[in-house]
């Protein structure tokens, strides 16, 4: 068999030449973002073999870590070709410009071209065109949800911010600038297709910190399908009251759902999907947190675009437009201001939190059983109703059992009994009778049937 270099293959004859190992590992980078060097073999394609010692492939490893920048953290074996010990070092990275010793390299044909400044400033403005949604995807077109695209371009239409049909599903994808050479784009995958790499994990703790949950859930599929079910199961955990008028019953949530909807939908969208950490929904007893690891433009800040003065600049620009067309976001960054504005039109603050990692959306919980939060403008609103009569009324009349009880059912109305029993480590008859005396009491109001039905805390 004939072994050839390429554009995305290196031949090294031994180790000794590690250091110019590094150099073509910058230069493939920099032109494919993936490839692969050969220790063993002469760059004429003779397999020459590779003496691999105890510490052999350490050493490769801690060079190429050590002196390439960005980092990488590269596969490396040793592997038998033609019956010789060969090192195989299979590499792939996405923040380009590498730099190897300092300098920068790109491939040509078989050769490490060395950049000059001017060189790597016009290769930096051109990467910054090409991002990590417009690489091709390893889905195929069969793994597309068409009744997905379908429903996006019933929204898009009748935005009008679309003007043209669904046909089929590569026709539609392609009019969306989503296919390259008719292939899957990544972002393609993550907004359509059915089976995705990204999650959303959803939690509800008992108290102000991550020390004790009392439900968890994760979620996976694509963008607007991890949208609708964040969406749900917040507006299924938080608390609700039903507000009094001359007109139709009115039922209030503690946190707007306007905003809700618009931190999720930008937390999915403007995520760094370059990293494996997913977006968290997190309902702490003072405070309901939406994260996403996509940290923010240094030279903004959140207060830029409260006050309307920030400019758009995105991370995915292309899975930004198409949720733009079919109203899934507002683009043009307004979505900062429009939490804001939801949360200050009803009394609720809202802080927006630039950590290490990424971002944070952090709505902070009117305090309903104490009867704070129920005014709006200077009126105080009638309730018949405020999420319960809180848990330490509980414990004082019922004891601990009951108040561990009683958490479960405020944090998930949905909840089975047999989901108590395994979050509070209660035996299920124990919280079968604790549920009969909350309800005799006054504290739980059941819902429906027992089946379909759910849980509904009330106050007398």
């Amino acid at each position: 068999m004939t072994y050839r270099e390429s554009e995305i293959v290196e031949f090294k004859k031994s180790t000794a030449e590690l250091k110019e190992a590094v150099f073509s590992i910058s230069a493939i980078l920099n032109k494919h973002g993936q490839g692969e060097v050969y220790f063993g073999i002469r760059d004429d394609g003779t397999v020459v073999g590779q003496m691999v010692g105890k510490g052999t492939i350490k050493d490769v490893t801690q060079t190429i870590t050590d002196n390439l920048d960005p980092k990488i953290f590269p596969k490396i074996e040793q592997r038998k070709i033609e019956g010789k010990d060969c090192i195989v070092v299979e590499f792939h990275g996405v923040h380009q410009p590498y730099f190897a010793y300092g300098r920068a390299y790109m491939r040509v044909g078989e050769s490490d071209k060395h950049l000059t400044a001017r060189e790597i400033e016009h290769f930096i403005r051109k990467q910054k065109r090409w991002l990590w949604e417009n690489e091709v995807s390893n889905k195929k077109l069969t793994d597309v949800n068409a009744a997905t695209v379908k429903e996006y371009m019933r929204k898009a239409n009748a935005a009008k911010r679309i003007n043209f049909k669904y046909t089929d599903v590569k026709t539609t994808l392609g009019k969306l600038g989503l296919l390259v050479g008719g292939k899957l784009t990544k972002a393609a995958e993550v907004l359509f297709c059915k089976n995705t790499p990204i999650e959303v994990q959803a939690a509800v703790f008992a108290g102000t910190d991550k020390n004790t949950f009392l439900d968890i859930s994760k979620f996976e599929g694509n963008i607007f399908k991890l949208r609708e079910r964040a969406e749900l199961y917040l507006k299924e955990h938080i608390k609700w009251r039903v507000e009094i008028e001359s007109g139709p019953r009115k039922e209030i949530p503690e946190i707007p759902v306007d905003a809700i909807r618009e931190a999720i939908g930008n937390s999915l969208c403007h995520r760094d999907y370059t990293d494996p950490k997913g977006v968290e929904v997190a309902i702490f007893k003072d405070r309901v947190d939406i994260y996403n690891p996509g940290t923010f433009p240094e030279e903004l800040s959140p207060e830029d675009f409260i006050k309307g003065g920030g400019y758009s600049i995105l991370r995915n620009p292309l899975i930004a437009e198409t949720m733009y067309k079919s109203e899934d976001i507002e683009k043009w960054a307004s979505g900062l201001k429009r939490i804001y504005d939801e949360c200050k039109l009803v009394g609720v603050k809202v802080e927006f939190k630039q950590v290490k990692t990424g971002f944070v959306v952090s709505f902070r919980r009117p305090k309903w059983e104490e009867g704070k939060g129920l005014e709006v403008g200077g009126q105080k609103k009638q309730s018949e109703k405020v999420a319960g009569k809180g848990s330490e009324e509980v414990r004082s009349k019922y004891g601990e059992s009951a108040e561990k009880v009683y958490l479960s059912i405020q944090a998930n109305h949905f909840i089975k009994t047999h989901e108590i029993a395994k979050q509070t480590q209660l035996s299920q008859r124990t919280v079968e009778n604790v549920i009969l005396r909350l309800k005799r009491g006054r504290f739980l109001k059941r819902i429906g049937p027992d089946k379909g039905g759910h849980w509904e805390t009330i106050s007398t």
